[in-house]
């Protein structure tokens, strides 16, 4: 008996979907203003939240739901640890810790995994099926926006052993319909994903103050180059 679970959590979570993706960090990334300040911030949170999540993903390899979920090609730690690496040097475990908004998702993510193991398939989706279906896009922006050569700082996003993400994703959400879950439970999985969005922007938002700082400080240094020259020019043709 299917439980259809993968369409109930897309249907679910659409609204969570769209407020992420209209939170200013993650709205001025998908127009291409990336500043490497806060991206970094960003590979930092992020890494302790995988972290977190393949860790207990780990432990919880044998429970009867989480076992048919359980993909450790999709995990992300070490891609992480080689974008911190490029971001902070060689000795970024000593540079990096994770922000309040971080630590409130990991805190929630193991406990889950301790009282309702069940609920993990929310994180799990919301986190690694959202990578997949827009990993390329994202590490293009990134890209683009941050002047990074192919390979450069953008590990996250590359699934170097998933040679087909699009049949991935369908075996995938095959493996969610297939779980054996009753409909109380998939309701509560649903709202699992909404808070999970919901942890996911409050990391989001609070990067916003560090790219609109930065973003004015690019604004008023090309101001500044401008006038400058328009001052060389008029020195010029006096």
């Amino acid at each position: 008996m299917s439980s259809n679970l993968a369409t109930k959590l897309r249907e679910g979570t659409k609204k969570s979907h769209t407020m992420a993706e209209n939170t200013g960090f993650i709205a001025c990334f998908l127009k291409g203003t990336v500043e490497k300040t806060s991206y970094r911030k960003l590979v930092s949170n992020l890494y302790f939240v995988y972290s977190a999540m393949e860790e207990e993903m780990e432990r919880q390899r044998e429970h009867p739901i989480i076992s048919q979920i359980y993909f450790p090609e999709l995990n992300r730690k070490a891609a992480l640890e080689k974008d911190l690496h490029y971001y902070y040097g060689v000795n970024w475990r000593e540079q990096i810790a994770p922000s309040l908004s971080a630590e409130e998702y990991v805190t929630r993510i193991r406990e889950v995994s301790n009282t309702s193991p069940e609920l993990f398939v929310a994180h799990s989706y919301t986190r690694y099926l959202g990578d997949l279906s827009g990993g390329q896009i994202l590490k293009g922006i990134a890209q683009r926006g941050m002047n990074l050569s192919d390979g450069e700082g953008t590990n996250f996003y590359e699934f170097k052993t998933i040679s087909d993400e699009k049949a991935f994703k369908n075996t995938y959400r095959q493996a969610m319909n297939d779980l054996p879950v009753d409909e109380a439970t998939a309701n509560r999985i649903v709202d699992e994903a909404n808070d999970a969005f919901g942890l996911n922007m409050k990391m989001f938002k609070e990067l916003e103050g560090s790219l609109i700082k930065a973003i004015g400080i690019m604004l008023f240094n090309s101001l500044t180059r401008r006038r400058n020259r328009s001052s060389t020019e008029l020195a010029t043709a006096e």
